[in-house]
Parts: structure tokens; C-alpha cells; sequence
């Protein structure tokens, strides 16, 4: 898919002759720089158009840019050809190549910018770069707006590739109403050692992300899922050998030990255990869809770590967007069993309710959102040509292959087989202690699967939210499987207490108490939002919040369904293994 679409772009942009696609050169031949984006520096996810601001262009031929990928236009990448005339090993001297009068209305832009400390984001050969707009100098208690006016780019080869490229902001001009600014730039090529294949090295950040404190906490999740385990073990090892050997007793006991409080826990709700959950549409349909998100967020990290996706501009979220879409049928072939299973009748409503839960609370989260970056003419106001893209994917793509995972499901995987009946009239729960209610274990469920990976979670925020790059996703993959581990653990053993408070409804329970994981994660977007970051305006917070709750509740189906399959299994293996009368 990926190929097709640069062949599109090729045709679309023939005309160019520079080769950053292959990323191969011939001397003399054009290196094009792309002015992308300007904005606060605190507030990353606020961008604007470069040219935005009253910046002049150089006067060679504009070339436009066409995104080559969707995660790079939901991304609010802006590219537009800077203008300047730049050549493979060609060196050039401090050159003029534009000039600005400044009016009122453009020292006002240029001041506001300075003040709020905008940056800016270029691209040679897909190499980021980052320049400052200006800087502010009080002297004798007035403070004075400056701009850089000289760019000087120093470009690094090994052979006929580019490998290195930096940026020197010089000569400062102040700000003075009706001033002329004239723009200059400067290109010095020098041969580096770099290999191509490590070009991207110096925009990583090893001594923050694998700091001590990250091997620390992974050490200590890994303590934390080897207590869960054994807990585990022990419960069904010891605890549940005892409950088998008293419950192989019941038929020598009489009634007056019965009523001292022999017959008890978990056996005892043996015919109610298996009965549906309620709302099983919408269960079923939070099922199915975390089957889903479990196998794209493996799936994604993988690709990750072999092809090293951040060295390439909105590669993440494009494979993600592609395995969503192609890993439909599990969604379907999950959700569409279990509700087969659950004695459902209406399973086009149950197929399209899982079809579309996630993609409409993105979409309507991402289209929100927009309303407001279209309000500040912000580079993240996503275009209407990839609003249809992604409708399009959602109609034509996602929900066929539901569908087919849906019919597969019901037909395969739809019969219930149930290890006990279940009864006709269902058996009433008894009072318990406080502790034991559903809601209690809920709130109480989340506390150390979020305990094992509060610490990833801020190298995911500082990555996400300020200027590093993620590239550890090794450490992402060992943590994503202590959190499954840790999941499980935890719920089954919250499933054991309830059921032994002879409460049946473990289904939701432990579906809920897994998810209020991502309930504690986004506690802690509140956290990392007022004391990490110095995010400021409506269009930021809204943004910081939004993708928040997003990436929380699908953490919480990623959870909730892996705290549900392991419990499902235990369950069934409890009551497989016990004699039922």
C-alpha cells in the first residue's frame, strides 16, 4: 500500500528531480528544505503553517507537497517548499534571498511570537530541524524583541547520502516598526563517519530513557508479577484443594452443620456462574473490540522494534491504522461468539455496535477537537480529504471484515459449552461485607496493574507530550506483558473473593475491575499535565485532555478484556473440575 502511494506522489511530483525517497544524491543535484511547522514551545501539539507568520519564501520555483501517508496528515505535518536554492556538495556563501518591510500587523506577528517563545520545524532529506524564532533582551528596563534573520546549515555526507544536518540561527535584528529585514542563509557540506543506518541516533535521548529509574521499575514490576503469581498458585493450589475436599463432604454432612456455616462459597452459585451478563450486546461488543486492540497494540509494538518506525514521519500511527483496520475480523470473530454464546438474537446490531465503538469515539473525539484547531487555523485541523480517507476505511474496509468475523464466530464458536447448567430461576445474592461488593473490587482492581507501568507511562507522556523520540520499545513490549500478567493475576483473584461471597456476576466485575487501570492512567494525566508540563490556552488543554481520555479508555478495553479471558478461563476451570449433583 505504502508503495502505491509513493508511486502516486511520483506522478504527482515528477518535476522534482531531488531523490528523498531512496535518499541517494548526485552532486549538484537538488536538496529540497521544507518549512513544516511554528508554535509556542511549551504548547508542542499547538502548530501553525510556517508561513504563518509573515516570513518571506526564497524566490526558486515552490514545489508543493502531497502527504504521503494518513498518520502523516492526521498528524498536522504542513510541509511548503522554503525557497532556497540548495544543492548536493555545493557550498554557499552567506546569501540574501528575501527581504521583509515591517508593517505593524507583521511586527505584532513576529513580536507575539518572540514573546511566547515559537519554534520552528524544517526537513532536509526527512532529517528534522529545529530553529528558534527570536529572543527577548531587556536593557534599561524596556524589553526588546529580536529575530534571526541567517540560517546557517552545516550537512553532513557519507558518500552519496545525507546523514547529518544542523542548524546555526545568527544575526540578530530587532524588531522596530517599518524596519527592512533582510533574510540570508548558508549551506557548508562536510563528510561524516555517521552510516546512513544511524543518521536518526542523534535524536535519541539514551541517558533519559534507559536512566536507571527505567530498569528499575521494570525490575520492579517483575518482583510485582512474581508475587502475583505465586498468589495465584497458592489460591489454586491450596485454597481451592481445600474447597474440593469440603465440598466432597457435602453428602456426609447433615443439616444441622450445613447451618453452622459448612455450605459456603464458591460451589454454591455453580448454577448461576455461566448465566449471560447483562447488556450482553454492549459486553460482548467491549469484548470484541479489546481482542482487537490487544492484538494491534502487539502487533504495532513489534513492527516497532524490527523496522523502527519513528525515523519515519507518521509511520506509527499509519501501521496502526492499517493493522486496526485489517485485524477487523478478530473483532467480529470474538464479539460475535461470546454473544452467539450469551443466547443473543440481534447480532447485526451487536456486529455494527463493534464494528464502529472505537472508531466513533475516536473520530468523534478527533473531529471535536478539530472544530477548535480549524478555530486557531492551527496545522492540526485535520483536512476534509482525510476525514473522508478515514470514513471511507471505517465503511469499506473495517466493517466488511467485521461482518465475516461476526458470521465465522456465530457459526464456529457459537454454541455454549458450559461446564454446569444453568438455572431456570436465578439463585438471589446474599448480603456481604462492604468490601466485597462489585464496585469496591472495581475501584480497588486498577491499582497494581497501573503500579506496574506508571513509570513507562511517563516516558510515553514526556515522548508524546514534549521533544523526545520513544525508541525503547523493547522496554514497551516487556511492560506490555507484565501489565497482561499482572491483569490476570489481580483478577482472578478478585473473581475468587466474589464468587466465594457467592456473587455470580463476575463477568462485568472483572471486565471492570482490569479497566480501571486506564481510570488511574488518566489521574495521572491530570498530574502530569499541571507539574511536568507548562501547557497553557484553550486549544492545548483541550487537545492534552481529549487524546488523553482516548488513550485511556482504550488501555481500559486492552485491560478489561485480558482481565476478563484469564478470569473466563479460571472460572470454567474450577467448575469443570468440582462434582456437581
Amino acid at each position: 500500500m505504502k508503495s502505491t502511494i509513493l508511486v502516486l506522489f511520483w506522478c504527482c511530483v515528477g518535476l522534482v528531480r531531488s531523490d528523498e525517497h531512496t535518499h541517494t544524491y548526485e552532486e549538484n543535484e537538488e536538496v529540497v528544505l521544507w518549512m513544516n511547522t511554528v508554535g509556542p514551545y511549551h504548547n508542542r501539539q499547538e502548530t501553525y503553517a510556517y508561513f504563518s507568520l509573515p516570513f518571506c519564501i526564497g524566490s526558486k520555483q515552490t514545489i508543493s507537497h502531497y502527504h504521503e501517508t494518513l498518520g502523516e496528515a492526521l498528524q498536522g505535518v504542513e510541509l511548503e517548499f522554503s525557497g532556497l536554492d540548495i544543492e548536493f556538495k555545493a557550498e554557499i556563501a552567506a546569501t540574501p534571498y528575501c527581504e521583509i518591510e515591517l508593517s505593524d500587523e507583521r511586527q505584532k506577528a513576529f513580536v507575539y511570537a518572540v514573546k511566547n517563545h515559537y519554534w520552528y520545524q524544517m526537513y532536509i532529506d526527512d532529517l528534522p530541524i529545529w530553529g528558534i524564532v527570536g529572543e527577548t533582551d531587556e536593557n534599561g528596563g524596556s524589553m526588546n524583541h529580536y529575530i534571526w534573520t541567517h540560517k546557517k546549515f552545516d550537512i553532513g555526507y557519507n558518500g552519496n547520502q545525507i546523514v547529518d544536518v544542523n542548524l546555526t540561527s545568527e544575526n540578530k535584528v530587532r524588531l522596530d516598526l517599518n524596519a527592512k529585514i533582510p533574510f540570508t542563509y548558508e549551506v557548508n557540506w562536510r563528510k561524516s563517519p555517521i552510516k546512513y543506518e544511524d543518521r536518526f541516533d542523534k535524536y535519541l535521548d539514551p541517558n533519559f530513557f534507559q536512566h536507571r529509574i527505567h530498569w528499575f521499575s521494570i525490575f520492579n514490576s517483575f518482583m510485582m508479577v512474581i508475587f502475583l503469581v505465586g498468589l495465584v498458585s497458592m489460591i489454586l493450589m491450596r485454597t481451592l484443594r481445600k474447597d474440593y475436599a469440603r465440598y466432597s463432604k457435602d453428602e456426609e454432612m447433615d443439616d444441622m452443620e450445613r447451618d453452622l456455616g459448612d455450605e459456603y462459597g464458591w460451589k454454591q452459585v455453580h448454577g448461576d456462574v455461566f448465566r449471560p451478563a447483562s447488556q450482553p450486546m454492549i459486553f460482548s461488543a467491549l469484548i470484541g473490540t479489546g481482542y482487537q486492540v490487544v492484538t494491534v497494540a502487539l502487533c504495532v509494538i513489534i513492527f516497532a522494534i524490527l523496522g523502527e518506525l519513528y525515523t519515519e514521519r507518521g509511520s506509527l500511527l499509519s501501521t496502526a491504522i492499517f493493522v486496526y483496520a485489517a485485524t477487523s475480523p478478530i473483532n467480529g470473530y470474538c464479539g460475535g461468539s461470546l454473544y452467539a454464546r450469551m443466547g443473543g438474537k440481534v447480532w447485526i446490531r451487536q456486529m455494527l455496535l463493534s464494528a464502529f465503538l472505537l472508531p466513533a469515539l475516536v473520530c468523534g473525539t478527533a473531529f471535536l477537537i478539530n472544530f477548535i484547531a480549524i478555530y486557531y487555523h492551527a496545522s492540526r485541523a485535520i483536512p476534509f480529504g482525510t476525514m473522508v480517507a478515514v470514513t471511507c476505511i471505517c465503511l469499506f474496509v473495517i466493517l466488511p471484515l467485521t461482518l465475516v468475523g461476526t458470521v465465522l464466530g456465530r457459526n464456529l464458536a457459537g454454541q455454549p459449552d458450559y461446564p454446569c447448567r444453568i438455572n431456570a430461576v436465578p439463585r438471589p445474592i446474599p448480603e456481604k461485607k462492604w468490601f466485597m461488593e462489585p464496585a469496591v473490587i472495581i475501584c480497588l482492581g486498577g491499582i497494581l496493574p497501573f503500579g506496574s507501568i506508571f513509570i513507562e507511562m511517563y516516558f510515553i507522556f514526556t515522548s508524546f507530550w514534549a521533544y523526545k523520540i520513544y525508541y525503547v520499545y523493547g522496554f514497551m513490549l516487556l511492560v506490555f506483558v507484565i501489565l497482561m500478567i499482572v491483569t490476570v493475576c489481580v483478577t482472578i483473584v478478585c473473581t475468587y473473593f466474589l464468587l466465594n461471597a457467592e456473587d455470580y456476576r463476575w463477568q462485568w466485575t472483572s471486565f471492570l475491575a482490569a479497566a480501571s487501570t486506564s481510570g488511574y492512567v488518566y489521574l495521572y494525566s491530570f498530574y502530569y499535565f499541571f507539574f511536568k508540563t507548562k501547557m497553557y490556552g484553550l486549544f492545548q488543554t483541550t487537545f492534552y485532555f481529549g487524546y488523553m481520555a482516548l488513550f485511556s479508555l482504550t488501555l481500559g478495553l486492552l485491560c478489561g478484556t485480558v482481565g476478563y479471558i484469564g478470569t473466563s478461563l479460571f472460572v470454567r476451570k474450577i467448575y469443570s473440575t468440582v462434582k456437581i449433583d
